[in-house]
């Protein structure tokens, strides 16, 4: 198997494609069948942010084989940390002056307003390790930072061998506080590294770390074993979601992030696109997937922005967020808006696609006089 495997940065954009359905609430709340489907979306998409920490602790490892992983982690953490403040950078503002705007509507104290929203983006747990201080959706940056280096931690004291089974401990600790509250009460945050992230990227590593090669004359019993996770995934979430809970799709979207059956189809599907690692190689899906991360940190911006674009037009009685339009247009108009928003930030020099993205002055003065 080459260096690159097209099969995964092809699948990268797909899976931000899942990404950004998610956030954006497709037909949520557009009477039962729009439910029904935003259930069915929800559910399929939950793969996504599993494959990104597998797919991280897969190169991870493979980047490790043969140069110091301490030195390396310092590299990737350099990276992650740049990408993070960079959408940070964006969003804070936008929510800032979204708060502002809120308040002037309603008439609420604009000083106590800002302070509140400044106080909460500083808060330092919540900056620095759950990353949700700013935006929920950035939380995925700082959990990857910490996996990563948990797993070089074991590198460096030599104890990979138990990576994978303390990992899917802690995993176990975070199922329970996500999905299976009714069995027992977690009384803290599990959607982060340890108790989530620590997991997939150990199982990514593990793939790599043990050279398994998945044999492309069994990509076809990987593909139904994914289609039969996925199914299995999707029934999960209905029980713990309706069965379980006596609720109905008409009243209520059950949201609640992984289930068990979740490792399962992130696991089929990543050992489906290693065996096959020229898939989409002649499709433009490999070079799209490059942008998969800058699509990741420039969309809560833009999504938020375009929300609130929303709810003005509704104060000013045009009610479009409950019109079958307008659940059309929006997960289209972010995907392709946070593209061009991250295109425009490499074009004028703030960041470098591929490359560092803290924002540059110097950068941007000597991109603007060319």
């Amino acid at each position: 198997m080459g260096d690159r495997i097209y099969s995964i940065d092809s699948m990268r954009i797909i899976a931000m494609v899942f990404v950004v359905s998610i956030h954006t609430d497709l037909f949520r709340g557009i009477g039962f069948y729009g439910n029904m489907f935003n259930f069915v979306i929800d559910s399929s998409a939950r793969f996504a942010v599993p494959f990104f920490f597998v797919t991280a602790g897969y190169f991870f490892a493979r980047k490790t084989t043969r140069r110091n992983a301490t030195t390396y982690f310092a590299k990737r953490a350099a990276t992650i940390a740049s990408i993070y403040v960079f959408g940070l950078s964006l969003a804070a503002p936008v929510f800032l002056a979204g708060a502002i705007v809120r308040s002037s509507a309603e008439n609420r104290p604009l000083v106590s307003i800002v302070s509140t929203k400044l106080t909460e983006f500083t808060t330092p747990l919540e900056l620095l390790y759950y990353g949700n201080s700013v935006s929920e959706i950035l939380w995925f940056l700082p959990a990857l930072l910490f996996s990563l280096g948990l797993i070089c931690s074991f590198i460096v004291f030599d104890k990979t061998d138990y990576l994978l089974p303390i990992s899917l401990g802690f995993h176990v600790v975070g199922l329970f506080g996500a999905s299976y509250t009714m069995l027992v009460d977690v009384p803290f945050e599990v959607r982060d590294a340890l108790f989530f992230g620590f997991f997939y990227t150990s199982l990514g590593f593990h793939i790599a770390s043990r050279e398994w090669r998945p044999k492309p004359e069994r990509s076809a019993l990987y593909l139904g074993a994914t289609v039969l996770f996925g199914a299995l995934h999707l029934g999960e979430r209905y029980v713990l979601g309706y069965v379980l809970t006596g609720e109905s799709v008409g009243q209520t979207v059950y949201a609640s992030s992984y289930s068990i059956t979740t490792a399962l189809l992130t696991l089929s599907l990543f050992v489906f696109l290693l065996s096959r690692p020229d898939l989409g190689r002649s499709t433009p899906l490999p070079s799209w997937g490059t942008y998969a991360v800058g699509i990741y940190v420039t969309h809560p911006a833009v999504l938020f922005a375009l929300e609130l674009a929303g709810e003005l037009l509704g104060t000013a009685g045009y009610p479009v967020e409950n019109t079958i339009l307008w659940h059309l247009v929006l997960t289209p108009a972010t995907f392709f808006g946070a593209l061009l928003v991250y295109l425009a930030a490499h074009t004028v020099g703030a960041i470098e696609i591929g490359g560092t993205h803290l924002p540059s002055i110097r950068r941007i003065r000597n991109q603007v006089s060319r």
